[in-house]
């Protein structure tokens, strides 16, 4: 089936048609490294690492590039006040950008340019847009004319001449219109910077990625993505500037994910309300957070609660308990490169739903619906099959395996689940223990205690300590071949 995206360019779904047959060339902008990434970093991150896990399971070759901003005003300003090298800042930043993403299971890219590695390129892009005209320098910097660009605004659906019937913009006595924006800035004391035409200077933030996604991927290619926000002023100059330097269309695909609200507010320094990644995930699972932000529609906004992630959070718990209960039936969970069992395929090809749902320009919300139907689909049915581990019936078995196969597929897709069964619950169990101050051996004697009771048919005192660890929020579940026991939150 053919994949609809949503084209910001065109503010319509598209049938996906790549550039050269079978192979996708993606970039998405990637972080300006000068603090701590957020939850709305994440979300962007994440939606994008899905439709690249998404693209690849379907067969195509995908080139995904993703960069850093290692130059920047915020960069140096924050390197000057904590009397560090700009360099070192930026490195500390990748570093710890790259530890957030890995807790949160996001696979990396194919390449992570740096802008500061890609200066000459830079600088020979501003040199054909002043040569064509399209540019000029003044006092050291180099702006870009929008004036003479014909196409600018198509992209954000802005039009100049009603810009500049509202506008308050700043008048810089150097430029010719007050919308035109740099290329080169001419360094300042104290600043990093590089030779050029036009003399000492770095490059202004827009030139960047036109560099890096040129470099990688050509003067044109199939995806550009990134956060809502990007598109005026970003990504509508990155389409200036690449159209005007190379006579083609820059980018044919525009793909941009909504914002991330709080507790009903938008997210913003000045409300102080802020939730940077490393917080997060001390009080959440990392898949519990990643497995939220994708449980809305990537262009739809996101209301980040408490109470909404921790329904959420129960979610996942479904899907590893069934992953356990057929670990155990089965002995192990196959591995998402197996093969299915011939003539034993589910009767309802929850793969194939879950792909029409991804074919739905990225509908990540309908695929997890259509995974958590697969999951209880399979929990009924080992409901029905008869003790676990202690069947004969191979041809169960077989069935199971395949329904297992599909619910693995389509969570690998997702980035889930990142762990084994055991090793989610043992985490899970871990932190509450260490945040609610419980005495887990205690607790195993306990359970101990209880099962001696039973077996003694002293169903008085077994009752009674069933309720005396439900008074200390520990929930015990008796199965037929052990006591597992959860802390509820």
């Amino acid at each position: 089936m053919t994949i609809n995206i949503y084209n910001s360019l065109n503010r319509s779904k598209e049938p996906f048609e790549t550039l050269e047959p079978g192979r996708v060339k993606m970039y998405v902008c990637g972080p300006t490294v000068y603090d701590s990434c957020h939850i709305g970093h994440a979300r962007s991150v994440i939606v994008f690492d899905v439709i690249y896990r998404y693209l690849t399971a379907v067969g195509y070759d995908v080139t995904y590039v993703r960069n850093f901003t290692d130059i920047d005003d915020k960069i140096i300003n924050r390197s000057n006040e904590l009397g560090v090298t700009s360099e070192s800042l930026a490195q500390k930043y990748i570093d710890e950008f790259h530890d957030d993403m890995d807790l949160l299971n996001v696979l990396r890219p194919t390449l992570e340019p740096r802008a500061t590695d890609h200066i000459d390129h830079i600088i020979r892009i501003i040199e054909i847009l002043v040569d064509k005209g399209y540019a000029y320098a003044s006092d050291g910097d180099v702006f870009f004319s929008v004036d003479l660009f014909e196409g600018y605004g198509k992209l954000s659906g802005r039009k100049l001449e009603d810009m500049a019937a509202g506008a308050r913009v700043e008048v810089d006595p150097r430029k010719k219109s007050p919308f035109d924006f740099v290329l080169w800035k001419a360094s300042k004391p104290n600043e990093p910077f590089w030779d050029s035409p036009w003399g000492n200077g770095r490059p202004g933030w827009h030139i960047e990625c036109s560099a890096m996604s040129e470099d990688y991927l050509g003067v044109s290619f199939d995806i550009h993505g990134g956060g809502k926000d990007l598109i005026f002023p970003h990504h509508e100059n990155e389409i200036a500037q690449s159209e005007a330097a190379f006579g083609k269309q820059f980018v044919k695909y525009w793909i941009h994910n909504g914002f991330v609200n709080i507790n009903h507010e938008k997210m913003s320094k000045s409300l102080g309300n802020f939730l940077m990644i490393k917080d997060i995930v001390k009080e959440y699972h990392p898949e519990a957070v990643r497995l939220f932000l994708l449980s809305h529609h990537y262009r739809s906004p996101v209301d980040f609660t408490d109470l909404a992630i921790k329904n959420v959070a129960a979610g996942l718990d479904k899907i590893y308990a069934l992953l356990e209960r057929a670990e155990k039936y089965l002995g192990a969970l196959p591995a998402t490169d197996s093969a299915y069992h011939d003539g034993l395929r589910p009767q309802k090809d929850f793969w194939a739903l879950f792909c029409n749902a991804m074919n739905d320009d990225f509908n990540t919300a309908q695929a997890i619906g259509v995974l958590f139907d697969s999951v209880r689909n399979l929990n009924r049915f080992l409901d029905e099959s008869g003790p676990m581990g202690k069947t004969d019936d191979i041809e169960n078995c077989q069935v199971i395996h395949n329904e297992c196969l599909n619910i693995m597929k389509m969570g690998n897709i997702l980035g889930l689940p990142a762990v084994s069964p055991a090793t989610y619950f043992k985490q899970k169990k871990d932190k509450i223990i260490n945040k609610q101050s419980f005495d887990a051996e205690m607790i195993e004697q306990m359970i101990q205690q209880r099962q001696d009771a039973r077996k003694a048919k002293d169903f008085k005192k077994a009752d009674e300590i069933r309720d005396r660890l439900k008074e200390m929020n520990i929930e015990i579940e008796d199965r037929p071949e052990e006591t597992i026991w959860k802390v509820l939150p």
